[in-house]
């Protein structure tokens, strides 16, 4: 089995350690997903597989909602192919498989509850795709140069806490920008009008 893994990482060009049980370790994993999985295939007679439906999935990575990683524009990604496909997703399914996971829907983050409540309402899941693959860049910039700055200072109990510290301050440094442009514009209003005026009067 190591040597299967070792060569599906080489054959995909994948980092050692690619395969491993990290998750059980996450937020997201519950004991539960046993009994919420379905059985796709055991390979070798070694390695079984079970897969998850799409609002499982969506479940989970609202569980995890890290604003760093993709989970946010994942929910947004399927959600936006199975509207494609014809087979939309709706609330009380996501909410069941909340349930079914974590004991309740609000189990999840309040953020993460407040993401999806927002996303359903809108219904522009490609729209909404864009924007917040968008924001997830950025915010992992901002965490990588926080990084550079304090390195080992960041674990993942509170990279979420810092990305929001570090996106309050980036738009209060945003606005406070567009304040100064805006008062330096209304200056120069003030200063084009006053000429105008005493061209009035020359004339």
């Amino acid at each position: 089995m190591k040597d299967a893994i070792s060569r599906m990482g080489d054959w995909f060009d994948l980092p050692t350690g690619w395969l491993n049980e990290d998750f059980t370790h996450t937020d997201s994993y519950t004991p539960r997903l046993a009994e919420f999985s379905t059985y796709f295939r055991t390979y070798a007679n070694v390695l079984t597989v079970r897969t998850v439906s799409a609002e499982y999935l969506i479940a989970m990575k609202l569980k995890s909602g890290r604003q760093y990683k993709s989970d946010l524009s994942d929910v947004l990604g399927i959600l936006s192919e199975h509207q494609r496909q014809g087979t939309p997703l709706s609330m009380e399914r996501i909410q069941k498989a909340a349930a079914d996971l974590y004991g309740d829907f609000n189990a999840l983050p309040e953020p993460s509850r407040r993401f999806i409540v927002n996303v359903m309402e809108n219904g522009d899941f490609k729209a909404l795709y864009d924007a917040v693959v968008r924001g997830e860049q950025e915010t992992k910039g901002l965490l990588l140069n926080f990084e550079k700055n304090y390195p080992q200072a960041m674990k993942p109990e509170n990279a979420d806490t810092i990305a929001d510290t570090l996106q309050q301050k980036t738009d209060r440094a945003t606005v406070m920008a567009m304040l100064r442009k805006r008062q330096a514009d209304g200056v120069a209003q003030k200063q084009d009008s006053h000429v105008v005026h005493r061209d009035d009067l020359e004339w």
